[in-house]
């Protein structure tokens, strides 16, 4: 199953497939399509989901073998989809109905909230295992949202967090069981779709402000 766009009342639900989800270059442009018309149909809040048992596993590394000579392109789209969802002016969650990895646990960060299932799933950054460093822009991203001592414990382990432990971490806002981690997300963020987006937006892009330039590539940045 592709990317799908539908509507629960003025909450935007994007559901990410139910596959690994893992964020080939159509997944990306997908993805900015769906956020695109969300914004055009004045959504006032957004929630991502997914159908399978992974909520996304990250980047494509198939792709990217294959595509060598294309990794800072890759890289740089990955990046302003995680800052675009990250100064979204509207109230975001993530409803993680299993696997978060990687890229995929990132993009869960961007969002304002996280929620879990509690009893299956894990939430992981494994890329000190798999020799992998992260980018300033996707540390910068991680670190903007985790504690200190959160981020270290995440970061430097690849350590796979359940959602109970996830939780305690302060990395998911909230847990919920099999089948009503999306109404949960919903009913976290529908409450606070009223707040003035231009107000809303503008406060995500001081608070933030970091992060996103970090993942904003230096030619853009000049050019603003």
């Amino acid at each position: 199953m592709a990317t799908s766009l539908t509507y629960h009342d003025k909450v935007a639900v994007i559901d990410l497939g139910d596959d690994e989800n893992r964020f080939a270059p159509d997944f990306i442009e997908a993805m900015n399509g769906h956020l695109d018309t969300a914004v055009n149909d004045g959504a006032q809040a957004l929630v991502t989901t997914a159908s399978g048992k992974f909520y996304s596993n990250g980047l494509d590394l198939e792709w990217l073998m294959a595509n060598g000579d294309r990794t800072q392109w890759y890289v740089d789209r990955v990046h302003a989809l995680f800052a675009r969802v990250l100064a979204l002016p509207i109230p975001t969650a993530a409803a993680l109905p299993g696997h978060a990895f990687g890229a995929g646990a990132m993009l869960a960060m961007a969002h304002d909230y996280r929620v879990m299932r509690a009893d299956r799933g894990f939430f992981c950054f494994p890329e000190v295992d798999i020799h992998i460093p992260f980018t300033t822009g996707m540390a910068a991203l991680i670190q903007a949202k985790l504690t200190p001592q959160a981020a270290v414990a995440s970061m430097t382990t690849g350590r796979r967090f359940g959602g109970t432990d996830a939780q305690a971490a302060g990395i998911v806002d909230a847990t919920a069981p099999e089948g009503a981690v999306k109404d949960d997300a919903i009913g976290m963020v529908a409450p606070l779709g009223i707040k003035d987006q231009a107000t809303l937006g503008a406060i995500k892009q001081t608070m933030f402000a970091d992060a996103i330039a970090a993942l904003t590539p230096k030619s853009e940045a000049e050019e603003a």
